[in-house]
């Protein structure tokens, strides 16, 4: 990853630190972006002394979209570029209350102040942060996008909005973006992580054991394979980082954790003038 600048939004958090650190250590260069002053200084003192020459830290939120252009131009001032963009960061129905896991939120509850919110961190910023990157990206050699979204068990919850329609949005706007891009070498692809993971996003009262909970960092190990040489071309899919093992071979993680993006078996036959569309 040796030359590589990396742009990871919700750095901070439980994903974005795993991921900071995992490109940090692969030699990359590493932009991170979270809302927090407080967990970017964090950040900044848990690589003090080993990494901090190759990462930069920006307040940033991504609901606004003239702050995602700084953070993208303050990058490639700092570090000659963009190569890959990890849209990360997102909003979790703990923003509304911390017992939502155990006492269902019910519409009542939801203000359209608060879906704004969530939708404008959870879908409108990840359009925001691809947006203000994609001519970096276009000039980038091996450009990559890795967007996070979540289960599709999750997306169609009830109770869990505007979290899960958030999120499925997102979905759909990867596999639009994948075929968008898919002639410009910039690669799209979703990372999940398959369930409850042991982040601040589940919170302690949930029910859970946090012994069972997925490890944040499995997020990484589809991640980095992405972003290497070896994931050139591989545009289209969402991997479920539970499923990947850094154990096994590369054919058998494949097996085990890709499927294409979204829904692509439900797009296959639209009522359509003149048959079928061309594209």
């Amino acid at each position: 990853m040796q030359g590589r600048v990396i742009m990871i939004t919700g750095a901070a958090g439980g994903f974005g630190q795993e991921f900071v650190g995992a490109f940090l250590r692969e030699g990359a260069s590493v932009a991170a972006l979270d809302v927090s002053e407080e967990g970017l200084a964090a950040l900044r003192a848990a690589h003090h002394g080993v990494n901090e020459d190759r990462l930069l830290t920006h307040a940033v939120d991504i609901a606004d979209y003239a702050s995602c252009e700084a953070a993208v131009a303050r990058t490639a001032d700092r570090f000659g570029g963009v190569h890959v963009l990890i849209n990360n960061a997102g909003l979790g129905m703990g923003a509304l209350r911390e017992s939502h896991m155990v006492e269902p939120v019910v519409i009542d509850e939801v203000t359209p102040e608060f879906w704004n919110q969530m939708v404008g961190v959870n879908l409108t910023g990840p359009w925001h942060m691809t947006r203000a990157a994609i001519d970096h990206l276009r000039r980038a050699d091996r450009a990559r996008i890795i967007n996070v979204t979540t289960s599709f068990f999750t997306m169609l919850r009830g109770s869990f909005h505007p979290y899960g329609p958030s999120k499925s949005g997102f979905e759909s706007m990867s596999a639009g973006h994948a075929a968008e891009f898919a002639d410009q070498d910039i690669t799209v692809n979703v990372v999940v992580p398959g369930g409850p993971a042991d982040t601040p996003m589940v919170p302690k009262d949930a029910g859970f054991d946090r012994r069972d909970l997925i490890r944040p960092e499995a997020m990484t190990g589809p991640a980095l394979w992405l972003c290497s040489p070896e994931g050139d071309g591989v545009t289209g899919n969402r991997y479920v980082a539970a499923l990947w093992d850094p154990a096994r071979s590369l054919a058998e993680n494949r097996a085990a954790a890709e499927a294409p993006i979204g829904w692509p078996d439900l797009a296959l036959a639209p009522v359509w003038p003149g048959g079928r569309p061309t594209e």
